[in-house]
């Protein structure tokens, strides 16, 4: 049995990490209200924005502009993948991994490659030893913005558009709650009408103002630009929600074993007082 200077020292140092998982547990909490306000205020303008687009895309023929054209026969595509960069925070970055390398070991026989690109450390660190990897953007998903955003559309689209790649998807966690994230795989290029809509898309005949290519040249672009934008946001939200539970829970296991250890303790404390006595009478009935 342990004894009660060993019983000390454990309990003094799950306290510790009582404080330190609490504390943890309050910062994120302040973190996730604020990716849950800038989620909000971007969802509106996301919703918007995608059925401009989706009536956009489907009153002109996909030859009007490259990020519309669906190859014939897509041999190569591009996955980028959304992790955080900092751990403790439960399944968060390993049930998306898992998906992932599931959905590649599942699609791989309908490409000649798949290219893999991170948001994320964690995903990088998982995928970086058993794939290939073409970029990693480091240090993105702390605070997403959207100049950051514009850049890795910019090297999506560009990548698209040289024929480096025929299909470009997203990998992320969508948030659902703070227990709840769940991950999702979406096509990003190319642009099809069917599925920002989320069924078939009507076509109608606008008169454009600006030109059509002038406006199909500012507005594809930007819708891109922003669903990386708010993909990092839906990231961020399911990161500080997944490490607010994970922290939660370690707060209350850390207090169950802090409750067992003190019983442990007073037992032993108990016993040894229990022995002391004995002795002592022992001793006085042998005087």
């Amino acid at each position: 049995m342990p004894s009660i200077k060993e019983y000390n020292v454990k309990l003094a140092s799950l306290k510790n990490t009582r404080k330190i998982t609490k504390t943890m547990k309050m910062v994120s909490a302040s973190k996730l209200r604020r990716a849950q306000d800038a989620q909000r205020n971007a969802k509106v303008y996301a919703e918007r924005l995608n059925e401009l687009i989706c009536r956009l895309a489907a009153s002109v023929q996909s030859s009007a502009h490259p990020l519309l054209e669906v190859r014939s026969s897509a041999k190569r595509a591009q996955i980028l993948v959304f992790s955080s960069d900092r751990g403790l925070c439960g399944g968060f970055n390993n049930n998306m991994c898992k998906f992932v390398n599931h959905w590649i070991d599942e699609y791989q026989v309908a490409y000649e490659s798949i290219d893999m690109s991170f948001c994320g450390r964690r995903g990088h660190m998982y995928f970086s030893k058993r794939r290939p990897v073409d970029r990693h953007y480091e240090g993105v998903t702390q605070k997403p913005d959207f100049a950051t955003a514009g850049r890795i559309g910019k090297a999506l689209i560009e990548n698209f558009t040289t024929g480096k790649t025929d299909e470009v998807y997203l990998a992320y966690n969508t948030f659902r709650s703070a227990l709840s994230q769940t991950p999702v795989i979406h096509k990003l290029l190319p642009i099809e009408p069917g599925e920002l809509a989320g069924g078939e898309a009507l076509a109608a005949d606008y008169i454009f103002e600006p030109d059509q290519a002038q406006l199909l040249d500012q507005l594809l672009p930007r819708s891109v630009y922003f669903k990386v934008y708010y993909t990092l946001l839906e990231n961020s939200a399911g990161e500080h929600g997944a490490r607010m539970t994970a922290m939660d829970n370690a707060t209350s296991n850390a207090g169950d074993l802090i409750d067992r250890y003190t019983l442990l303790r007073n037992r032993a404390r108990q016993a040894s007082i229990t022995t002391e006595l004995t002795e002592i009478v022992s001793g006085a009935e042998a005087l």
